[in-house]
């Protein structure tokens, strides 16, 4: 299965030239709908033409964003391994409300580029 989603242009660019491999959601309804081998196109949110392709390796999923960088390195993620995973947690406020987090808790989507998602 292909799902699509959005990235603003920083983390666009970080796994487009492979220094972030690991995607950060909330584990809400539609993310729960992801499953390991399954694709992910991502437009790229300052220019729609612009898209990656990747295939699902692994799924990371924990409560918190917190407890979830307790388990995968932060450089993975986009991250600046001096932050603790209570900063790192915090910078994923300005995209999901704490309420909403603790709501579905957090998923990690770990990634592999790809050419073009399978029909």
């Amino acid at each position: 299965m292909n799902h699509n989603m959005k990235l603003n242009p920083d983390p666009f660019t970080a796994i487009e030239t492979g220094k972030k491999n690991i995607e950060l959601r909330l584990n809400d309804e539609k993310r729960q709908q992801i499953k390991v081998g399954d694709t992910i196109t991502f437009s790229n949110t300052a220019n729609s033409e612009q898209k990656l392709f990747a295939k699902v390796t692994a799924l990371h999923h924990a409560p918190s964003f917190a407890e979830l960088f307790t388990t995968i390195p932060l450089s993975v993620c986009g991250f600046d391994e001096a932050l603790s995973p209570e900063e790192a947690a915090n910078a994923m406020r300005q995209y999901y409300s704490e309420e909403a987090e603790m709501k579905y808790g957090a998923l990690g989507i770990e990634l592999k580029l790809i050419d073009q998602p399978e029909e």
